[in-house]
Formats: C-alpha cells, structure tokens, sequence
C-alpha cells in the first residue's frame, strides 16, 4: 500500500470511526466528520465517495445529502477538503453564534474547506432569520458573511428575495385555572 493510500483510508476512516463513536459530543472546528451507508476510496485520485443518508458536520456547519464526493488536495495542507454534494435535495445547515440558523437546500451543495466557501446550485434557496434568496446559484463566504446570488445565464428567472417582517409581539400566556 502507498503512503497516498493510508493516509486517504486512515483519515477518512478516523473520520467515520469519530462520528459514529461521538456523533452527540461537539465537533472540533477543524475536523470533517462523515457518515453514510456506503464508502468508495478511489485513491489514485484523491476522491472518496460517500453514497446514501450522508451526514456531514464541520464545527457548527451540517450537510445532508444522498451522495458526497470528498476530494482532498495536499497542496493546500490543513483543511484541504473539498466536499461536493448532491441530492433531491442537499442540504445545509449553519448555526450562528446568536443561535439563529441559516438553511440553504440546492441539487448540489459545494463546500470548500480551506477558503470557508459554500457554493449551492441548481433551484438553490438560503434562509435565515427574516429573509429567503432563490437562484439558480448562490454563493456564501462563511467568513466574511456575505452572500451572492445570479440567475442562470440561459433563464429569465431572476434571483428573488423575500423579506419577511419578524413580530415584536410575544403571545401572551394563557391563565390555567
């Protein structure tokens, strides 16, 4: 076995063998842990596929998905992950630090480990607290927080947005008797 092959086997390995052991405890923010039905390790390309119930969890980050092509490139070092998924459809889910969430759903969902870059196409839609985006693609820098989003050079659809007011009013309890 190369070197290339243990390393692919063993870290993706670990990550499985993680997730199913601790999948209740709070993910490092650095580690990528996966779980699916099936794995297939095509190692002289680097690419790991994942096939069914695919469950991702990075930090505070989750995806759901049918399928995940995980491809990892040495040359970027830590991090160096690149996480396509697909499904009918893929999901994402983000929890913020104030506890409100974001949720993105798309036909595929691309996630860029070491640039913290979210990439979602194909009847794409993000949410979060008061407003929701429909595309063809959006884009989301995890870092700086910001979002972009454009429709399909081949479609008149437009990206939309809606805003939804959030009410002020609290329901009042009612008195048992």
């Amino acid at each position: 076995m190369t070197n290339k092959f243990n390393a692919l086997i063993l870290g993706l390995g670990l990550s499985l063998s993680a997730f199913g052991a601790h999948a209740e405890q709070t993910v490092n923010a650095t580690e990528v842990l996966i779980d699916a039905d099936n794995q297939i390790a095509m190692i002289k390309e680097n690419i790991t596929i994942f096939d069914k119930n695919v469950h991702i969890v990075h930090g505070n980050r989750q995806i759901k998905a049918d399928r995940l092509e995980a491809h990892r490139r040495p040359e970027l070092g830590d991090n160096k992950q690149l996480l396509i998924a697909t499904g009918n459809p893929a999901m994402y889910i983000e929890t913020m630090e104030d506890g409100q969430q974001i949720t993105a759903s798309a036909a595929e969902i691309r996630y860029d480990v070491a640039t913290q870059i979210l990439q979602i196409k194909g009847d794409a839609k993000i949410e979060m607290a008061d407003q929701q985006i429909i595309a063809e693609t959006i884009s989301y820098d995890i870092d700086k927080q910001t979002i972009s989003a454009e429709k399909d050079k081949n479609s008149s659809t437009r990206v939309r947005t809606t805003l939804t007011p959030q009410s002020e009013e609290k329901p009042e309890e009612k008195e048992q008797p």
